[in-house]
């Protein structure tokens, strides 16, 4: 089985991709992990320009030799170059799995949109490391080589889900690359905002007239929020956040999920798994 690993936002190092070639080769010695050089990639922020971006993208999900894309990393730049990457999916493209989360949303939002391949939010490509001992990386190759369930979400119970970051889903909103939810569960995280913030992007959440339809909320993990802007400062509850602004919405605020920026990020298929 070959997977390739691209980086449609920002670049990686050559050493976290020796590392997770380390990690697939002692857990799945079947797959050839592939990085194309676009991984490593100086663009100034972003892992090249947009066209070598682009251009990326479309070699590996037009290439039929190659079963799944693994997106290396987030952080921003996938948004620029869906304008040029989703008109030129071929057939081969749509018999694909795409794997990632944080700014990948865009691409995997985008290619729900249009029925292209099966969009995977779960762990990264570049998250084998010492610390976490390469256990999200190992649900990732779990569900993408052999579609092992334990790699799931435990919550998801067989209802269509989507999940996406916060701030990805709200940009996305009122943009042509917004896939229809209706009747999913939608699974919502976070990392680096602060708590007002999560209660702005809810309202934004709350009033999207695209969002119409969607069966629940869950929320996973908030990370990293700034000091002096957490809870106590904002004066209530991420939990007391959901639920006001899901008694704005209607639906049922369906408590907690393991997805997000830490260790216990596990996978969400679009749809139903």
């Amino acid at each position: 089985m070959k997977i390739a690993v691209v980086a449609p936002a920002r670049s990686i190092t050559p050493e976290a991709a020796a590392r997770a070639q380390g990690f697939a080769a002692l857990l799945y010695p079947q797959v050839e992990l592939t990085y194309d050089p676009q991984c490593f990639a100086d663009g100034g922020h972003f892992a090249g320009n947009d066209a070598l971006r682009a251009e990326t993208f479309l070699k590996y999900a037009n290439d039929p030799a190659f079963a799944a894309i693994w997106f290396a990393r987030g952080g921003y730049g996938s948004n620029r170059i869906l304008d040029v990457v989703m008109p030129g999916l071929g057939a081969a493209a749509r018999a694909k799995t795409y794997m990632g989360y944080s700014d990948m949303g865009f691409v995997l939002g985008a290619l729900y949109a249009r029925g292209i391949g099966k969009p995977v939010h779960g762990p990264m490509a570049t998250e084998a490391t010492e610390r976490n001992k390469g256990a999200p990386a190992g649900r990732a190759l779990a569900w993408l080589v052999e579609q092992n369930r334990a790699a799931l979400e435990p919550g998801l119970h067989g209802r269509p889900a989507a999940a996406f970051n916060m701030a990805i889903l709200t940009a996305m909103l009122g943009t042509p690359w917004m896939p229809d939810l209706t009747d999913h569960v939608l699974i919502l995280e976070e990392v680096g905002e602060a708590v007002y913030r999560v209660d702005r992007m809810m309202w934004q959440i709350a009033d999207a007239t695209q969002l119409r339809g969607i069966a629940g909320i869950r929320l996973g993990s908030v990370t990293a929020i700034p000091e002096g802007a957490g809870e106590a400062e904002f004066g209530d509850t991420l939990e007391r956040i959901m639920l006001r602004w899901c008694r704005s919405m209607n639906v049922p605020y369906l408590g907690r999920a393991a997805v997000g920026h830490d260790a216990t990020n596990t996978v969400v298929p679009f749809g139903i798994a």
